[in-house]
This record gives C-alpha cells, structure tokens and sequence, in this order.
C-alpha cells in the first residue's frame, strides 16, 4: 500500500501510514486486503448482471446458429414393428380368423423450403446484428460492472482516510484540552474553556465512531461486489495523483462515437429492426417447398424381400389473406425500426454530451484538489497562530475550536476532490469503453 502521504496529513498528527497493517473492526479475523486489478477481475465473476448479459450473448449465437441451419434440408428417419395375435376379428369377412400378422417398416424422409420469399436471409441478417447487439450489451454491462467496482474500491480507500482523518481530530481536540487544562491550572484560563474543549473532544469522538461505520460498511459492499462473505480491505494504489489523459477531447469524443459499448449496441439494435421489417414483407411472395422419402415395408423378420417405394414431392403455397395480419406485422416491424433509429442517433448525442460531462468533472476535480491543498495549508498555518495566540490571552476557546473545526473540514475536502477524481476518470473511461 506503498507511501505515506506528505501534504494529504500534517506530520504533527497521530496518523499511521497506510502502509501499516490495516486492522479489524470490532474484534473481528482479519480481513483479506486486494490490490484494484484483483478486485476488476473478481466482481466479473461474480457478478449476477454481468452473467445474465453473458448468457444473453449465448442464447443469440444460438439463435444465428439456428438461422444458418434452416439453409440446410430437415431430415427424419423412421421405424415401427406390429405383431397382431393369432386369432383375429378380419373386419373384411367379419369373422374369426386364426393366424399372425406382423409387420416391419423403415422410412427416411427429407423435406427442404426451397424459396420463403427471402425470409431465411433476413432472418440471417437479422440474428447477425443481434448477435452483435448483445456482445455490445455484454460489454456494456462489463463496463458498468468495473464502474461500480472501482467505485466501491475508492469508496473504501476514501472512508479508511476519513476515518484517519477523523482519528486526526480527535487528537488535535485532546491537545486543545491538555493545553486549556494547564491554562486553567497557571490560572490563565477558566473552567468554561475546559468545558468547550471537552465538548469538542465528544464530538470528535463521535464523528469518529460514524467514520468507522461507514469504512465497515464500505469494506463490505466492495467485499460483496468481489464475491466475498465479509469485509475485503483495499489496497491503496502506487498513485493516486492526477496525470494527464493519453488522448485530446476532440480523440476521446469521436472515440467515444465510434466504439463505445452503449453506441455500438443502439447501432446493432437498429440494424435488427430494419431486418425485421424485410422479413416481414417477405409474408407476400409466396412459399416453395421439396420433400422427398424411402419406405421399406415387410412382413417377415427379414432385410430382404419386402416393399420398396419412393417419393419426390414439389409443393408450393401461397397467402390471398390471413385477416391483414401481414400488414399489422409490417407496420408494427417499420415503428420499431423508426424507434430504433431514433435511439441510435440519440445514443450518440448522450455519449457526447457525457463525454463533455465527464471531461468538465474531470477538470473540475483537478482544480479542487490544488484548492483544498491550498486550504489544508491554511487551516495548518491558521490553528498554529491561534493556539500561539491563545497562549498569551490574545484569542479564545472558540476562536481555537473554530479554527480545529476548519481544519477538519479541509483535511475531509482534500481527501473527497482526490477520490472524486478518481471516480470521475473511471465514469469517463467507462463511457468511452477503454482505459484512458
């Protein structure tokens, strides 16, 4: 987990270096720590959505695979034996006959749609650009799925430094307590400060309790997306620092046009529709069909000897009127398409406007975090004046506490624009569909 941060913590606080040995809440066994490449990989196996995205994709390539065997004729083969008893009712002479009939039969038949109006190539068509439709879900939904992850990853990292931060207030209000208790023991100070500084010392010690809670509460959610029972502590990355982007905006917009998952999908899924409208026109060609079959029948228990026969069998049809069911279908076809188009041009307008999005966040993170530098400096320099200050009765207790309270606030500010930061880039890398 690598560094100790320099401008991130004062040095002067009882803080442990995140390279320390992170330990249980509670009491508890120790919880397994995972590195942010572990965790990307996990929550892929675990993850419930990402599975029904997976068997989505599957239950498509069987679909195309089923388009491509109706190219291909449908063969069946048959057989049967009957044994009848040896007395029978012969319903020809109407009486009791004595004997046996048995009889065996073998038949091979095969019959093939020689022209369905070009239905068999739309459809092809058609379970193609679906196929492809669901492998651009399925990444899609991949990316969601390492969005999340990585958020919920940062999420803990961010709750473990608010705890220390947290951690850090409670040891700047029991010095501010030391020092208004040895105030009041010289005489310099009153009881009334003892009892502020007290005060500010509960709270603090409060805000810590709710940190730890949300850092409990924060390991399991990243424990549950990774497919863990409990808890899984992360571990910090080698650099959190802001670095610039490996392509410009105008590249990562029309990158963002041309592969993204949620583009690529909406494109598909118009291409299925417009498929869908040629196969449904094709319901007014008509239909041609050839069918042809080997039947062998015998009555001993023999190969040899027997009946031999054939067929050959060319059918065609075709539909005067099915109730403007064909019409309905190809009205209903052409909506969907026009549906279709419609969400694949406004699939790209969202993926530019979340671009843009995304960049200004992004920029405005970066921003944030030189400004709550600049303000945790402050806060410092700010809380070492006072408490000189109010060694020598030139401030007072709330003037101290303020300051504490401030300089609470900017060590929580600066730890929220870094990890803000970091989100930001992964809901941008997410859009885009790659790592950036």
């Amino acid at each position: 987990m690598g560094y100790c941060r320099e401008r991130w913590i004062p040095a002067g606080l009882v803080v442990a270096c995140l390279a320390a040995p992170m330990t249980p809440l509670d009491g508890q066994a120790p919880a397994p720590t995972m590195t942010l490449q572990e965790a990307l990989r996990l929550s892929q196996v675990y993850s419930p959505q990402l599975a029904q995205s997976q068997a989505t994709l599957n239950n498509a390539g069987g679909t195309r695979q089923r388009a491509w065997g109706s190219f291909l004729p449908n063969v069946s083969l048959g057989s049967g034996a009957s044994v009848q008893s040896q007395n029978r009712f012969d319903p020809n002479t109407q009486r009791l006959v004595t004997g046996s009939s048995d009889s065996y039969n073998a038949s091979l038949n095969a019959n093939y749609q020689i022209f369905q109006g070009g239905r068999k190539f739309h459809e092809l068509n058609r379970t193609e650009s679906a196929l492809i439709e669901a492998e651009a879900r399925l990444g899609n939904q991949r990316f969601a799925v390492l969005l999340q992850t990585s958020t919920l990853f940062l999420n803990a990292l961010r709750q473990d430094e608010l705890v220390q931060v947290a951690e850090a207030s409670v040891a700047r209000a029991e010095e501010s307590l030391e020092i208004t208790r040895t105030q009041v023991q010289v005489g310099t100070g009153t009881r009334s400060d003892s009892l502020r500084t007290r005060l500010e010392l509960a709270n603090a010690r409060q805000s810590l309790l709710q940190a730890e809670n949300q850092l409990r509460a924060a390991r399991f959610a990243l424990g549950r997306q990774v497919g863990a029972d409990g808890p899984v502590l992360p571990v910090l990355p080698e650099n959190l620092e802001p670095a610039p982007l490996a392509l410009s905006e105008p590249e990562i917009i029309a990158l963002a046009e041309s592969i993204s998952p949620a583009v690529r999908a909406a494109t598909a899924s118009s291409a299925v529709a417009n498929a869908s409208v040629s196969s449904a026109r094709s319901s007014y060609l008509p239909n041609l069909s050839v069918s042809s079959g080997y039947t062998w029948a015998n009555q001993d228990r023999s190969f040899t000897g027997g009946n031999r026969s054939w067929n050959f069998r060319i059918s065609g049809s075709y539909q005067l009127f099915d109730g403007f069911q064909r019409e309905q279908n190809i009205s209903q076809a052409s909506e969907s398409r026009r549906v279709a188009r419609l969400t694949e041009d406004d699939a790209r307008r969202g993926v530019r406007q979340d671009v843009d999005a995304a960049l200004r966040t992004l920029e405005t993170q970066e921003q944030a975090i030189g400004i709550a530098a600049e303000a945790l400096f402050v806060a410092e320099e700010d809380l070492r004046l006072i408490r000189e200050r109010y060694a020598v009765q030139m401030a007072t207790i709330l003037d101290v506490i303020t300051s504490q309270v401030a300089l609470d606030q900017a060590e929580a500010n600066l730890v929220s624009a870094r990890y803000d930061y970091m989100v930001a880039k992964a809901q941008l890398e997410s859009i885009v569909g790659r790592e950036l």
